[in-house]
């Protein structure tokens, strides 16, 4: 059986969280959408595009505050 790509949303460190947020982000991008060549090709269209940016920002937000959560804030 294959490793899983995501075996704990578990991190020591905030920084840590924030990439594993990131990671999350990205995954559901690809999973979205599978084919590389076309994220490539949609990228032109948003790369430069500052609501595009920030609705990829809100994303990554969302899934920092469940890593977060998950975390019990790292107190």
């Amino acid at each position: 059986m294959s490793e899983s790509w995501l075996p704990s949303l578990l991190t020591p460190t905030p920084e840590e969280g924030y990439a594993l947020a990131i990671k999350l982000s990205r995954t559901g991008v690809k999973m979205t959408q599978p084919d590389a060549d076309v994220r490539a090709r949609l990228r032109v269209a948003y790369a430069e595009n500052a609501d595009s940016l920030m609705g990829a920002s809100q994303v990554i937000a969302i899934n920092f505050q469940t890593v977060s959560a998950a975390n019990g804030y790292w107190r």
